[in-house]
C-alpha cells in the first residue's frame, strides 16, 4: 500500500501544483472566464488517464498466461524508465516551471478558448498517463489485493489536499526538500518495480539465465508473514529472488541513486529550487 500510496502523492502533487499554478495565474490576472477552459482541459487529461489505466488492466486480464507475463514485463520496464526520467527532470524543472506554465498560459490565452483547453490538457496528461503505467506497474507486483488501489487513493486525496492547502497559502512545503526524499523512496520502488519486470520476462520464457535463487531468506521471513507481505508489497522484496532479479535491483538501484545524491548541476544564475506556494509563484 504504500508504494502505491507514494505514487499517488508524488504524482498527484505534480499535478495540482501544475493545475493551481494555472488557477492562480488566471485569478492574478483578473480571466476568471477562463477557469472553465482549464477545467475542462484538466478533466480530459484525468478521464484520459483513467482510461488508460482501464485499457492496460482490460488487456492484461485478457491475455493468456505467458502473454501476461510478457505485457507485465514490458508495462514494469516502461514504468521504471518514466518514473526514472520523472525523477530527475523534476530536480531541475521545479525551478522554472512556474514560469514556464505561465508563459505557456498567457500564449494560449492569446490564440483563444481552444488553445486553453489543450494547454491544461497538455499540462496535466502527461503526469496521469504516467501515474497509470507506474500504478499499474506498482499493482502487478503486489498481487491481486485491493490494498494498491487503497493506498493510491488515499495518496491523490492527500495530495489534492496539500495543493488546495498551497493554493490558498494556508500551508507552506518545502518543495525542494519535498521532492528530494520522495525521489529517494520512488527509486527505491522503481528498483522493486523493475525487478518484477526481470521476474516477468523470466516468468513468460525470455529470459532463462541466471533463474537460480541468488539467497533464501525464507526462514526469517515466512511468505506468509505480515512483514514479508509488507515488504512485497513497499519495496517487491521477496524472500527467495532469482540472481538474475538481484542483479537488476542492484544494477538499477546503485547508480540512479548515486546520480540522483550528485548535486544538481546549475546554469549561469540558476536559483533554487522554490519552496514558495504556487499562488506566490504565479504572481
Amino acid at each position: 500500500m504504500f508504494a502505491s500510496y507514494l505514487i499517488g502523492l508524488r504524482e498527484g502533487l505534480e499535478a495540482t501544483l501544475v493545475v493551481s499554478i494555472l488557477v492562480a495565474f488566471l485569478v492574478k490576472s483578473d480571466r476568471r472566464d477562463r477557469l472553465p477552459y482549464v477545467w475542462g482541459g484538466v478533466s480530459a487529461a484525468v478521464a484520459l488517464s483513467v482510461g488508460f489505466g482501464a485499457l492496460l488492466t482490460f488487456t492484461a486480464a485478457h491475455l493468456d498466461s505467458r502473454q501476461q507475463e510478457l505485457f507485465d514485463a514490458v508495462a514494469s520496464i516502461a514504468a521504471t524508465i518514466f518514473v526514472t526520467f520523472m525523477i530527475f527532470w523534476m530536480r531541475t524543472a521545479a525551478r522554472k516551471l512556474s514560469g514556464d506554465l505561465r508563459a505557456k498560459l498567457s500564449e494560449a490565452l492569446g490564440l483563444g478558448a481552444a488553445a486553453v483547453v489543450v494547454m491544461a490538457f497538455l499540462s496535466v496528461a502527461r503526469e496521469g498517463l504516467e501515474t497509470a503505467l507506474l500504478f499499474f506497474a506498482a499493482a502487478q507486483g503486489a498481487g491481486t489485493t485491493s490494498s494498491p488501489l487503497i493506498g493510491f487513493t488515499l495518496g491523490i486525496a492527500t495530495a489534492i489536499a496539500l495543493g488546495w492547502g498551497l493554493y490558498k497559502s494556508a500551508l507552506r512545503i518545502n518543495l525542494g526538500k519535498f521532492f528530494t526524499w520522495t525521489g529517494l523512496l520512488l527509486i527505491i520502488v522503481a528498483a522493486g518495480i523493475f525487478k518484477y519486470g526481470v521476474h516477468d520476462l523470466v516468468e513468460g520464457g525470455l529470459v532463462q539465465v541466471l533463474t537460480a535463487p541468488a539467497f533464501d531468506l525464507t526462514g526469517a521471513l515466512p511468505p506468509d508473514a505480515w512483514y514479508t507481505t509488507l515488504l512485497n508489497g513497499v519495496f517487491n522484496f521477496t524472500p527467495q529472488p532469482t540472481t538474475i532479479e538481484t542483479i537488476a535491483w542492484v544494477a538499477y538501484l546503485v547508480p540512479v541513486l548515486v546520480l540522483f545524491l550528485m548535486p544538481a548541476r546549475k546554469g549561469p544564475g540558476a536559483s533554487r529550487a522554490p519552496s514558495t506556494t504556487p499562488a506566490s509563484a504565479a504572481s
